[in-house]
């Protein structure tokens, strides 16, 4: 009982400690909409680099990683860290910088905003916002599922999975309520630190612990050989390749991740923050992912609910530190769940409340209607969470792939002036009302040839609104508009 005590006692000290950054940003927020989402434009490097960092990596790094490496090999880092650490690095550029520069112009918060304008189109805004909030729903699930998974492991079923959930839910609604973006991106920066640190000091602990490097190498590669070479895992090549592509390229639609692109202070506060990126992602993924593949050797089994590292840094290390690195891990999950409740809320209001409901809403209505929507999305996201039966790695990759099949059509706006509103109801539609059949549905087949359906709906999404494009009719005075906007650079 004193265990338990002490590991609830450190993993509330720590949301206590995010919920008063919060209220401290509060304080210093202005009662704008423009504030609230985007922190009045004013994010610099660091800030910028360690809240896209914390609120991207989340309970899919911190357990469905190492779960990942457990089943399946160390590979995965080069497929997780290496490769998408390196193709959001370059999306992040190339579609970023673009998002940013018409953000300065037009003062767009959201993608759909900026699409809607771009095509004169209110159905394309509410199309994107809508597949947006809907993917979004899930991976906010994600993290509840994870939390409360990680305190019921750590504690031993003394604090039960629906407590845990709750527990993360209500001080996820304190601060994004109060704090917006600027206490988000404050919290997601200590966060994004203490998270990465403390799943060095993991390593470095259990390391030391086994008896170093080679000896935790030598006996996974006893416990099983295949982890010793490359593609002797349980996945194919098609498989991973196709992982990794759709999360690549999922991450930069993720409206947490996307809503960064307008937030740079400056050009220069973008580019350093992009060339930092990989290096970061790689930082991060190296040692969750090498524990879980170690773990393999060292006897220790997954727990009920399927995760390995709370199992392992029970074996190995003091209570009090693996409490600490579930409070990292639950760190992982906030700085993930916050943003996603924010930019969902700009989501709604802005590209569904506003344009459908109530046009002429004031910026203060439209403050109040957001806060609230935070409100409203965490308790369906909680309730989604408490009757779930999901891994974290099944729940986190529905979304990714989710969200890819946005990347191609919006990346050929950006750059091709010839993208007509038809293209891209067509890309965007279809490519989604394709991946959603095959994912939900034994009516569309989820692979072909060893090749996912999420990559799959993507090259369809790049076809359709190429040669949707190319015979109809392009421009509208807004698209004009716009895409003088998008030649400024």
């Amino acid at each position: 009982m004193a265990d338990v005590a002490l590991q609830l006692s450190i993993v509330v000290g720590y949301l206590l400690l995010a919920l008063a950054v919060g209220l401290i940003a509060y304080r210093l927020t202005e009662r704008s909409a423009e504030d609230y989402y985007l922190a009045n434009r004013t994010i610099g490097t660091v800030v910028l680099l360690f809240t896209t960092f914390a609120t991207l990596l989340s309970a899919f790094t911190f357990f469905g990683g190492p779960n990942l490496a457990f089943g399946a090999g160390p590979e995965w880092i080069l497929v997780m860290g290496l490769m998408d650490g390196v193709i959001f690095g370059i999306l992040w550029y190339v579609m970023g910088y673009k998002q940013w520069l018409i953000g300065q112009k037009h003062g767009y918060v959201t993608l759909g905003e900026m699409l809607g304008d771009r095509f004169g189109s209110r159905t394309l805004r509410g199309l994107v916002a809508a597949i947006s909030l809907f993917w979004l729903l899930e991976y906010v699930m994600l993290q509840q599922v994870g939390a409360g998974r990680a305190l019921e492991s750590l504690t031993e079923g003394a604090i039960p999975y629906w407590a845990g959930a709750t527990l993360i839910t209500v001080f996820m609604i304190g601060y994004v309520v109060l704090a917006g973006m600027r206490g988000v991106a404050w919290t997601d920066t200590l966060q994004g630190v203490f998270m990465l640190a403390l799943v060095w000091l993991a390593l470095i602990w259990i390391v030391v612990s086994v008896g170093g490097p080679g000896e935790l190498t030598a006996a996974m590669g006893k416990a099983n050989p295949e982890f010793l070479s490359l593609g002797g895992g349980l996945y194919s090549p098609q498989y991973m390749l196709s992982m990794a592509i759709a999360i690549g390229f999922g991450v930069a639609m993720f409206p947490q991740i996307n809503q960064r692109f307008f937030v740079a202070r400056s050009q220069r506060v973008l580019k350093r923050s992009l060339a930092l990126w990989p290096l970061l992602v790689i930082l991060l993924f190296v040692p969750a992912f090498i524990l879980g593949a170690w773990a393999t050797g060292l006897g220790v089994t997954p727990n009920a609910r399927g995760n390995i590292l709370p199992p392992l840094l029970n074996a190995y290390t003091p209570t009090w530190f693996a409490a600490l690195v579930v409070a990292g891990a639950m760190a992982a999950m906030m700085s993930s769940s916050d943003s996603m409740l924010l930019s969902g809320s700009s989501y709604l209001t802005r590209d569904l409340y506003r344009p459908f409901v109530d046009p002429d809403a004031s910026d203060r209505r439209e403050d109040i209607v957001a806060r609230l929507a935070v409100v409203a999305f965490a308790l369906i996201a909680l309730l989604m969470s408490l009757g779930t039966n999901l891994t974290l790695i099944e729940i986190g990759a529905t979304a990714f792939k989710g969200y890819a099949q946005l990347t191609l059509p919006v990346l050929v706006a950006l750059y091709w002036h010839g993208t007509t509103r038809a293209g891209m109801l067509a890309g965007i539609g279809v490519s989604q009302a394709f991946y959603l059949l095959a994912t939900f549905t034994s009516w569309v087949p989820g692979t072909y040839w060893g090749w996912q359906a999420g990559l799959v709906g993507m090259g369809i999404g790049l076809v359709l609104t190429v040669g949707v494009s190319l015979v109809t009719t392009a421009g509208t005075d807004a698209d004009a508009t716009l895409y003088e906007g998008l030649r400024a650079d």
